[in-house]
């Protein structure tokens, strides 16, 4: 491991010990997931977990003695039997100073660990603890719902190291995506642009997507998860990607939407620089202090002036928002936070703030120095919202739906990049992408 993720765990077990002071803390890795027949999911690791301890293979726990001061890493007792398919296993010292945890121990005398240290205390265990460990802990109380809320209100606000590992995704993301904009043409499928990308993760040392790409040609970039990746880039089309590398657990999120034959057409060049002012507003006004709600709601009033002026919407900025007229156009959230997890957590129930209108966010808070999230306003013109009845009946006078058919062969334009939330001042952006139309043109015809 490296020393800065065997640091930053340390610093992590130790803020989640200052916070659950009062009790043992029992984490456990997550376990593998059956795909079929006797194959498994490539294993990924419970994020928590990760962020506690750096490790990323199956079999171990995490116990924390707060009061004390202990710590220990529970291992999976192994034979050189297992050598032979697995390769090298690392003995209990090998793990003490591959993880930097202070005491080792293997995992099936985890139960009688927790009868020597957890005789009349209060245990907060997480709810996927083996039922060896749960028997162990039957006279005890096991809070998991206070376990996880900690962990969330922790892990939301990322430290320098965090930040460095999520500038390294980001980086081979940007190679990624640059790859992709230089290589796509028509005639190509969208999955052998989907094979260069990824090729460049893996050439930067990400060994793992944070999700599954989205390689979208044509009216595919008005589905919001499209996943098949499957179809011919036609000529005139855009393309947009959605895909982001993961580096040691930690992912970027990045979506870039480029002409397939290297220029704009007029119609796309317009709907992309509304969406591109959108998002350079939206990062300049993710500042400590606003909320995530705040946001939401600059990016669909910069959206609708913006449809407004291209013809597709009528009436005032605040009646197209209100009324919701502008989520036939922008349908989701301005961005979430980012980390271990694509959509991370939230910040516990501590920092979470009413729903109120804005159900379709992915995070209700307060932006506050540290918190990392994207930022990705888009326009599509999908064609289950612009033929539906009731949506036609419902809006017709705000939206010119003939007009909005005759922009179908935009298909759909997202950008989207990542930035840090500073103490003051505008946020650091993370994304090392082309973005504006001279750039991704430029870039399409390197």
């Amino acid at each position: 491991m490296q020393a800065d993720v065997k640091t930053m765990a340390r610093a992590h077990r130790r803020a989640l010990s200052a916070r659950l002071s009062d009790g043992l803390i029992v984490v456990s890795a997550a376990r593998p997931a059956h795909r079929n027949g006797d194959q498994e999911f490539p294993y990924r690791q419970d994020s928590s977990f990760l962020w506690l301890t750096g490790v990323e293979a199956p079999g171990y726990a995490l116990v924390l003695d707060p009061r004390r001061g202990d710590e220990w890493l529970l291992c999976p007792r192994l034979t050189q039997k297992h050598a032979v398919w697995v390769g090298h296993i690392p003995s209990l010292a090998e793990a003490r100073t591959a993880f930097g945890v202070a005491q080792t121990l293997y995992h099936d005398e985890l139960p009688k660990l927790l009868a020597r240290i957890g005789k009349g205390r209060s245990v907060y265990a997480d709810r996927r603890s083996s039922p060896a460990v749960r028997q162990a802990l039957r006279r005890s109380r096991i809070d998991a719902p206070a376990l996880e809320d900690a962990l969330d209100e922790l892990r939301v606000v990322k430290d320098a190291h965090e930040i460095a590992l999520l500038q390294k995704a980001s980086d081979a993301t940007a190679k990624g995506h640059l790859a992709a904009m230089r290589l796509a043409r028509p005639g190509l499928f969208e999955y052998e642009v989907q094979a260069e990308l990824e090729r460049e993760f893996l050439r930067a040392g990400c060994f793992d997507v944070g999700y599954g790409s989205i390689v979208a040609s044509g009216r595919n970039g008005a589905v919001l998860h499209y996943m098949s990746n499957t179809a011919r880039l036609g000529k005139g089309e855009l393309l947009l990607i959605d895909a982001g590398a993961e580096y040691h657990g930690y992912t970027a999120d990045v979506t870039r939407t480029f002409p397939v034959s290297g220029r704009f057409t007029a119609k796309q060049r317009a709907v992309y620089e509304v969406v591109l002012r959108t998002q350079d507003r939206a990062i300049d006004f993710a500042r400590a202090g606003h909320t995530s709600m705040d946001l939401q709601r600059h990016s669909e009033e910069a959206i609708a002036g913006g449809l407004v002026g291209l013809g597709l919407l009528k009436g005032s900025v605040e009646e197209l928002v209100e009324t919701e007229a502008v989520r036939l156009f922008y349908m989701h959230g301005i961005g979430h936070t980012l980390g271990i997890d694509v959509h991370d957590v939230q910040g516990g129930k501590q920092r979470r703030l009413p729903k109120g209108k804005s159900g379709r966010l992915r995070f209700r808070a307060k932006l506050e120095p540290g918190f990392v999230i994207t930022i990705e306003p888009g326009i599509y013109f999908n064609t289950a919202l612009l033929f539906d009845k009731e949506l036609r009946v419902k809006h017709r006078r705000r939206v010119d739906f003939e007009r909005a058919v005759s922009f179908l062969e935009v298909g759909g334009i997202r950008i989207e990049d990542n930035v840090v939330i500073r103490p003051s001042g505008p946020p650091k952006n993370l994304t090392r992408v082309p973005k504006t139309v001279a750039e991704v043109e430029a870039a399409c015809a390197a």
